[in-house]
């Protein structure tokens, strides 16, 4: 059974740091691109940040750059999220998402995620 837990969530005031964790339980991560996306109430789940099972060049929500860094430590199954200079509007649930392309494509990918963990910014 494929488990992602995240865990580091938390309430933090304006201008302060986070650092979510995501470890990865019951499979072999070979080849997922692992992510964060984030959903605020009333809106929809956007993707933050992912990066490469090969350690490509991340990529970042034009609202995150500069202030987010995604990392992996693939012998441990894990993925961060390191935030900083966090502001209200980055106040959401954060999920954990492992994804892998299936034979044809992202179509059919293989996709896990986490229950997610409460990042509240707030003075």
């Amino acid at each position: 059974q494929v488990q992602l837990v995240e865990s580091g969530g938390g309430l933090v005031v304006p201008g302060q740091s986070l650092t979510l964790s995501c470890a990865a339980s019951g499979g072999t991560f070979t080849n997922y691109r692992m992510a964060w996306f984030r959903q605020a109430p009333g809106k929809e789940r956007e993707r933050v940040a992912t990066i490469s099972w090969r350690l490509g060049q991340p990529l970042y929500a034009d609202s995150v750059k500069g202030r987010f860094t995604i990392s992996r430590d693939n012998a441990k199954n894990s993925v961060y999220l390191q935030m900083s200079n966090l502001r209200p509007e980055d106040t959401a649930v954060y999920y954990c998402n492992a994804a892998r392309a299936g034979p044809t494509g992202w179509g059919d990918r293989t996709e896990y995620w986490g229950q997610g963990t409460q990042v509240t910014v707030s003075s």
